[in-house]
C-alpha cells in the first residue's frame, strides 16, 4: 500500500536576504536531495492560511494536515493543553502561557519585550517555575499547568472567550504598552501577569540563569485564547493510519484529537538542536509497522526566523536534507515501499520580520511511482 510523509519544516520560507547574496534560506541552504527531488516533483505555491485568520501554526498546520480551520479552530491554546493532557470541559477556556524575559523598566506597562522563550528555559526549569506560580494563582475558576520548555497553560472555568491578546514573538524588541490583554478579563490577566513579574524576578532559578548570562523567565504573557476543539477522525476522514512526531505540544494536540498515533523521539527539542535523525527513523519505523501516514513536523526553522538567527536558520535546512528527507528516501526505497512525500513549511516566518506571515508556501510534492514534469531543472 501506497506511504504517505509529510515533512514539514516550519516557517522555513523566508524573503531573500542581503546576507545571503540575495537568496532565502531555502534558497542558500546545501539541500542535495531535495534539489535532486524537485526535478521530477510537482512544485509550487499553496496557501495554507485561510483569508480572515491570524497566520500562526495552529490555523497552518490543520490546513497541511487537512483540515479546513472554518470548519474545526476554536483557537490555538486548547490544541495544546489537549497534549498536555488536561481534561477539557466545554465550558472551559484555554490561554497559552509563555514565559518570558521583559526589561527592568520599573512600570511593568514601560517594559519591553526582550525574549518570548525566556532563553530557550529548560522544561525542568519551567516545571519548577510555573508550580511555584500555582501556589499563588490557582483557585476554583483559574488553574495554571506546565508543559513543555517556555510552553504552558492557564485553563480559565466557565470562562468568556472574546479577550484580545498579542503573541509576544510578534513584539520582538518593542514596547508592551499597546499589547497588553483587554477585554472580559483583560484586566484580571493583566494583574496575573504584572504579579508573575514580582514573584519571578528573584526566583533561584532566574538569578542563577542571569548569573550565567542567560535571559531570566521573569514573567508570564497570555494569548492563544480558545475552546474545547473537536476533530474528524484522521483514519476515518482519510482512510489512512496516521502519526505525528512533533516536540511542540500544538502539533502533537492536533494528532491526539485527530485519533493519530503520537511517535516520542528521545532528543527532540522544537529547535536546531533537535533529533532530526532521531525523526527520521521513528517516522521510517511507524511505516514499515501498518501506519500509512506520518507528519513530521520540525520546529527549528520557526525558532531561527523569531530569532533573527540566519546561520541556524539555514543549518536547520540542511540538517532536514540531509537527516530527515535523505534517509527517508533510501530507507522506503530499500523497503521496496512505494511512497508520496510532501515538503513544505506550514508558513512563512521572515528573519526579516521575525514573525508569521500569510504569504503562499513553497511546497514539493514527490511520488515515487511516476515523474511529474514541473520546470525545477536545479535548486528551489
Amino acid at each position: 500500500m501506497m506511504k504517505y510523509i509529510v515533512v514539514l519544516g516550519d516557517g522555513m520560507a523566508d524573503y531573500k536576504l542581503d546576507e545571503l547574496g540575495g537568496k532565502t534560506p531555502l534558497q542558500a541552504a546545501e539541500k542535495t536531495t531535495i534539489d535532486k527531488l524537485a526535478a521530477r516533483s510537482l512544485i509550487g505555491l499553496c496557501k495554507t492560511v485561510p483569508d480572515g485568520f491570524k497566520p500562526g501554526s495552529d490555523v497552518a498546520n490543520l490546513s497541511v494536515m487537512g483540515y479546513d480551520p472554518h470548519d474545526c479552530y476554536t483557537g490555538r491554546s486548547p490544541l495544546e493543553a489537549v497534549s498536555i493532557g488536561i481534561q477539557l470541559a466545554d465550558t472551559d477556556v484555554t490561554l497559552r502561557c509563555n514565559l518570558v524575559t521583559l526589561s527592568d523598566e520599573p512600570d511593568y506597562e514601560q517594559k519591553r519585550m526582550i525574549d518570548y522563550s525566556a532563553g530557550e528555559i529548560s522544561t525542568e526549569e519551567a516545571k519548577e517555575l510555573i508550580t511555584y506560580l500555582k501556589s499563588y494563582f490557582d483557585d476554583e475558576v483559574f488553574t495554571l499547568y506546565a508543559g513543555v520548555s517556555y510552553r504552558h497553560c492557564l485553563v480559565v472555568k466557565n470562562g468568556k472567550t472574546g479577550n484580545t491578546f498579542t503573541p509576544p514573538h510578534d513584539i520582538t524588541g518593542k514596547p508592551i504598552k499597546d499589547c497588553l490583554p483587554q477585554g472580559v478579563y483583560g484586566e484580571k490577566y493583566l494583574n496575573f501577569m504584572k504579579r508573575s513579574h514580582e514573584i519571578l524576578k528573584n526566583h533561584p532559578i532566574n538569578l542563577a540563569r542571569i548569573k550565567a548570562g542567560k535571559n531570566p523567565a521573569n514573567s508570564v504573557w497570555f494569548w492563544g485564547e480558545g475552546t474545547k476543539p473537536a476533530l474528524e477522525n484522521f483514519e476515518k476522514k482519510f482512510g489512512l493510519k496516521g502519526g505525528v512526531i512533533s516536540a511542540v505540544d500544538l502539533v502533537k494536540g492536533i494528532g491526539i484529537l485527530a485519533g493519530m498515533q503520537i511517535i516520542e523521539v528521545p532528543g527532540a527539542t522544537g529547535n536546531y538542536d533537535t533529533n532530526f535523525r532521531g525523526k527520521a527513523d521513528a517516522a521510517l519505523s511507524a511505516l514499515k509497522n501498518g501506519l500509512h501516514f506520518v507528519y513530521i513536523h520540525m520546529e527549528a526553522p520557526d525558532e531561527c526566523g523569531h530569532q533573527g538567527d540566519i546561520k541556524h536558520k539555514v543549518y536547520s535546512i540542511e540538517q532536514i536534507d540531509k537527516e530527515v528527507v535523505a534517509p527517508l528516501i533510501s530507507g522506503l526505497q530499500e523497503a521496496n515501499l512505494p511512497f508520496r512525500m510532501l515538503i513544505c513549511p506550514d508558513h512563512l516566518t521572515p528573519i526579516a520580520v521575525r514573525t508569521h506571515v500569510s504569504d503562499p508556501v513553497p511546497f514539493l510534492l514527490y511520488s515515487s511511482d511516476k515523474e511529474q514534469s514541473c520546470g525545477a531543472t536545479d535548486r528551489i
